[in-house]
């Protein structure tokens, strides 16, 4: 399916909707989808190091696998076009030098810049307490999640983001490295099948102060 895309940004906020069940004829072919995990890689990570993976679980078998680690969820694991589910790489320092070299290339950053800029990263990582990175890796990852659920509601599809799942089951169940790759959230995608559950939410001035 070909989604018509929206640039309404307005529509794209407003009419997101906490999906449970999606209409299972539609599927996501693997162009659009790298569209839309394209456009969720935009979203900002510290440093730049992009530490979100992304594992986009679609197939029969894959969701046969996913089933029993989600099982508050199964519905939307038995409905959904994919679940995607989001890691953050612990690792991530490992991409540095290629993040760096292909700005460089697109001139986007000098080569003594860069290689400034690795000098002191490559320090920075060598001393940086597990948990600080832990905690940074899951924010970048969330942000991207985010920025991935906007992306799918601009091609006219429908999300819902999952806590519900065995975290620490996920990468040993998919032959990832449960020591590297630490598991954000998982994110059901595809066409509802009826109109969602909409939600109410609080008055700016509860949540907000200026000073």
């Amino acid at each position: 399916m070909n989604a018509t895309r929206t640039n309404d940004f307005n529509s794209i906020i407003t009419g997101r909707r906490s999906v449970r069940k999606y209409d299972t004829s539609v599927k996501i072919s693997k162009e659009e989808m790298t569209e839309i995990l394209t456009e969720a890689t935009l979203a900002p990570s510290s440093v730049n190091m992009q530490p979100w993976r992304f594992l986009v679980i679609e197939s029969v078998e894959g969701k046969a696998k996913l089933a029993p680690i989600a099982r508050f969820n199964q519905l939307q694991v038995e409905t959904s076009a994919a679940v995607i589910a989001v890691f953050g790489d612990l690792n991530n320092f490992d991409y540095a030098e290629q993040i760096y070299s292909t700005a460089v290339e697109r001139g986007l950053m000098p080569q003594d810049v860069k290689e400034n800029q690795l000098t002191r990263l490559a320090s920075h990582f060598a001393t940086l307490p597990a948990d600080v990175n832990r905690e940074t890796v899951m924010i970048d990852g969330a942000l991207a999640s985010m920025q991935l659920m906007l992306a799918a509601r601009a091609h006219g599809y429908d999300t819902n983001p999952i806590g519900g799942f065995e975290k620490d089951q996920i990468a040993e169940v998919f032959g990832m490295d449960k020591d590297r790759y630490i598991p954000v959230m998982l994110i059901s995608i595809g066409k509802a099948d009826g109109e969602g559950y909409a939600s109410v939410r609080l008055p700016i001035d509860t949540i907000a102060e200026w000073k």
